[in-house]
């Protein structure tokens, strides 16, 4: 999932960063309210880490904004201010979580799992898809007891799009939230394309999926009850 670091202590920013990274995320870094602003503008994250004291923004203004623009992003709130009503403002102003600095990366790690587990309504590890199971911990996909072997890239994208079951995702979502934010003249959609005909070449050869949908024109959805 594709993660904004709203830090403006670089070397702090760079250490969530790569923890986060060797976790499996794709994160993006802004040190300003303005580097921010324009970064939530046009690019898609499933989570923005913020920092509420940035040198020229009151940080709760970029929830605000965010919320204003229709922005789903999920916000955690990370920050020495220990002010009560500073984390009451945050979190009626639509953030997810408040964690206050000095904190460990993996109650962070714990965090994000937490508001992704309530964002998409998931109760347990597993999802399935028919005689399909997706563990989410262990990052692997069985049909009844067969592993099936996926890339890194195609789990992911399989697991992105069971966790939005049937809501449509464009390609450019697809690829924001896989591969990280692109520029758009570097932007192939096709790309998507071929990695979800991988993907679905590969559990055809366990079981039929004619949940796996081609939504003609916008990009891909998973429709299984």
């Amino acid at each position: 999932m594709n993660i904004l670091i709203i830090e403006d202590e670089k070397t702090f920013a760079s250490e969530i960063q790569s923890f986060l990274k060797a976790e499996g995320f794709i994160c993006d870094m802004a040190d300003t309210g303005k580097e921010a602003s324009e970064k939530l503008s046009v690019n898609l994250y499933d989570f923005v880490l913020l920092d509420i004291g940035l040198p020229d923004y009151y940080g709760l203004d970029l929830i605000k904004e965010a919320r204003h623009a229709g922005n789903d992003a999920s916000f955690i709130i990370i920050t020495a201010r220990g002010a009560v009503e500073d984390k009451v403002k945050g979190l009626d102003l639509g953030a997810d979580d408040y964690l206050a600095k000095p904190f460990a990366l993996i109650e962070l790690l714990s965090r994000i799992k937490a508001v992704a587990r309530r964002k998409f309504h998931i109760e347990t590890q597993d999802i399935s898809l028919g005689d399909l199971m997706i563990n989410i911990q262990s990052r692997i996909v069985t049909y009844k007891t067969t592993i099936v072997d996926l890339t890194k890239k195609e789990f992911d994208l399989l697991l992105y799009l069971a966790l939005n079951r049937n809501k449509v995702l464009t390609r450019h979502q697809l690829y924001e939230h896989i591969w990280g934010n692109i520029l758009n003249e570097q932007y192939d959609s096709n790309f998507i394309d071929v990695h979800i005909k991988n993907l679905r070449k590969k559990l055809n050869n366990y079981v039929e999926t004619p949940w796996l949908e081609t939504v003609r024109g916008i990009g891909y959805m998973i429709s299984a009850d």
